[in-house]
């Protein structure tokens, strides 16, 4: 007997997948086949480092979704999704990575079988683990089926959290809160940055007394000085050094929802251009979280961020911020809703977002975010609590 460590009740799940046939019907879709690995999740459950070769999970109308892939990962779906075992299904080891055989050509032959090779198939043409191979052998495969692009459908039946998936957040959260104490204590003058994100990772996998730590989506992003200008370097080995500052982006982990939290530190003496832009920032910060409130819109907080930056003289084109919550690598983002000008999107209570107003300037830069839940009333609440500032280790 295969015992199986189902993250929430099946009526959380019968609600996932109410949402998504609903959405399927109003895009005239009979069949849907979800590639993305954190809509798979989100659908059935599964979970496994297996989203390297093809997979994915197909979705009916009427009956319970079906789990496809690689045979041998079969045995982690039977282990972690909450179908029965007739609703996994494994393909022979000799399609992968070969130049004769594609997964594909057995997926539609599954389809064929199953009655629905001339279904209108919805399939998420622009995801990172879906190729330009498999949409072409996919449609040579099944020449009697129409395909349509389902790209994010699934993602924006994810964007209301349930109250289940919000204790999750807050879970992780507190990993990240706990990550970035430790750097608070670590960073130092002469510390290898190596030894620093080894922390980092003994600290976001530990978790904290109430929640054990998954694997984060992103790595850790902690680049110093005038590397600080591009937001999305890693680390190499060496070491920390005075009158410079790092912005350390990194969240917490629990079972596969996310909380992401960034705080910069500076060494030294910051001179007055920090002084101004964290002030700034701040201000803008918590104008936007003012906004952040059920009926505003998402341009609404973009444009409360941007009045104080333009006053201080500082010009920020990129959006500030994105849907959180379930994900796999490689990003935690949603690719739904962006906190931008031109975003519209009301803002709905149970939504949750990283507002991530990140300045990245021409030779430093500057991360003071907050992750962040839409309540039914009021401002929202902040996932992690820690004081908005630059934090300066002299």
């Amino acid at each position: 007997m295969i015992r199986k460590d189902i993250p929430f009740e099946r009526a959380e799940y019968d609600r996932r997948l109410a949402k998504t046939r609903a959405a399927m019907e109003d895009a005239s879709l009979d069949l849907l086949f979800v590639t993305d690995p954190s809509n798979q999740h989100w659908l059935t459950a599964y979970d496994g480092w297996s989203f390297y070769v093809h997979q994915g999970v197909i979705v009916f109308p009427d009956r319970d979704p079906v789990w496809w892939g690689r045979r041998q990962d079969a045995n982690g779906a039977l282990r972690t999704v909450w179908m029965e075992d007739d609703c996994v299904r494994g393909y022979a080891d000799n399609f992968v990575q070969s130049t004769v055989r594609h997964p594909m050509q057995d997926l539609a032959a599954f389809l064929e079988d199953m009655g629905h090779g001339s279904d209108r198939i919805g399939v998420e043409m622009d995801n990172y683990y879906f190729s330009a191979k498999a949409m072409q052998v996919l449609q040579a495969s099944l020449p009697n089926a129409r395909f349509s692009d389902a790209t994010a459908l699934v993602n924006w039946q994810r964007a209301i959290k349930s109250e289940a998936e919000i204790s999750f957040i807050r879970k992780a959260a507190g990993i990240s809160q706990k990550i970035t104490e430790g750097l608070l204590e670590r960073v130092e003058p002469g510390v290898p940055k190596n030894e620093v994100v080894a922390e980092i990772y003994r600290d976001a996998i530990r978790g904290t007394e109430e929640a054990w730590g998954d694997y984060p989506a992103i790595v850790p992003l902690l680049p110093s000085g005038s590397d600080a200008a591009a937001p999305h370097l890693t680390w190499d080995g060496r070491p920390f050094a005075s009158g410079e500052a790092t912005f350390f982006e990194t969240s917490g982990c629990y079972r596969r929802y996310h909380a992401p939290f960034c705080r910069t530190i500076f060494l030294g003496t910051p001179d007055d251009t920090f002084r101004r832009a964290e002030a700034a920032l701040v201000e803008g910060l918590e104008a936007g979280l003012e906004k952040a409130r059920a009926g505003n819109r998402a341009c609404d907080i973009a444009n409360a961020l941007a009045e104080p930056l333009e006053k201080a003289g500082i010009e920020r084109g990129a959006r500030c911020g994105y849907p959180i919550g379930l994900s796999y690598p490689p990003d935690w983002g949603e690719r739904t809703i962006s906190l931008r000008a031109e975003d519209e999107t009301v803002l709905e209570p149970g939504m949750t977002f990283h507002f991530m107003p990140g300045l990245w300037m021409s030779d430093w830069g500057l991360e003071i975010t907050e992750s962040i839940l839409i309540r039914e009333d009021g401002p929202p609440e902040c996932f992690c609590d820690m004081e908005r500032k630059l934090f300066v280790k002299n």
